[in-house]
């Protein structure tokens, strides 16, 4: 198979992109910092970023509250919209936590299984939303280090 420019292009942008590990899925990271004019400015994503863990602050505070009023329906909604939102970023780890809360939410286990279980439910939905706190906490040191050039 015979190597083209763009190909060359791809392997200099990934050599260059930041390891965050299991964190992100880099290629569709990449995509986003495709639409930076400017590897420098960083103009799009940045602001993109930035604004999703001010979301993930203000969605993981609902959730709390909603887990306090033992809301599975309002869990359920929460998980899901701050599931679409990661995974459009590929912030993998966020997102599968979220799938966690949105499925035990509806009283399923991740497997699509009923769990009629309310108290099985809200423990597994505790638990998934301390992850995705620690994750979200994590990743965005590593976007604040990777936004400023120390990455």
């Amino acid at each position: 198979m015979l190597k083209t420019d763009e190909d060359s292009d791809d392997e200099r942008f990934f050599a260059n992109m930041p390891d965050f590990g299991d964190h992100v899925d880099n290629a569709i990271f990449s995509q986003i910092l495709e639409m930076d004019e400017s590897d420098q400015e960083r103009d799009f994503s940045e602001p993109l970023v930035t604004n999703f863990f001010e979301q993930a602050d203000d969605t993981f505070k609902n959730m709390d509250r909603a887990l306090a009023a033992r809301d599975l329906n309002e869990l359920s909604t929460l998980g899901h919209f701050l599931k679409g939102s990661s995974a459009t970023l590929g912030f993998n780890k966020i997102r599968d936590s979220c799938q966690v809360v949105q499925q035990y939410g509806h009283k399923l286990t991740v497997e699509g299984v009923s769990e009629p279980d309310e108290n099985v439910c809200l423990k597994k939905i505790a638990e998934a939303l301390q992850t995705a706190k620690i994750d979200t906490a994590e990743l965005e040191e590593r976007m604040k280090k990777f936004f400023a050039g120390a990455e």
